[in-house]
């Protein structure tokens, strides 16, 4: 399993998994009661329910570069261009706009 931590303006909003059954994004609940809240996107609107999907979810997909940027990266960090969830995680943790994803390493939280 990975997981992302999803950040809006730098506070967390919520988390991004991926397992052998796809992707899940639950929101953060500390994040769903504060006052400066806002959707990641339209289709993921502010509930306490998790959204599943088999595919990574469009809006995270749109976030990952493409054409000569994304070739760079492929090639820097020697990713799988059909691995979304590791391009998201490697290429997005400072991307343009409020949205950011920052990789958790699970092995250093069951430590």
């Amino acid at each position: 399993m990975r997981k992302a931590e999803i950040k809006i303006h730098n506070q967390t909003a919520g988390w991004l998994t991926q397992d052998e059954n796809g992707y899940r994004f639950e929101y953060d609940h500390a994040y769903l009661k504060s006052e400066k809240r806002h959707p990641v996107s339209l289709t993921l609107p502010l509930e306490e329910a998790t959204f599943t999907s088999k595919v990574l979810f469009p809006f995270f997909d749109g976030l990952i570069p493409e054409g000569w940027l994304l070739d760079i990266a492929e090639k820097n960090w020697k990713l799988n261009p059909r691995d979304r969830m590791g391009l998201l995680m490697a290429c997005c943790k400072d991307c343009i706009g409020a949205v950011s994803v920052h990789p958790i390493n699970e092995d250093m939280n069951n430590e």
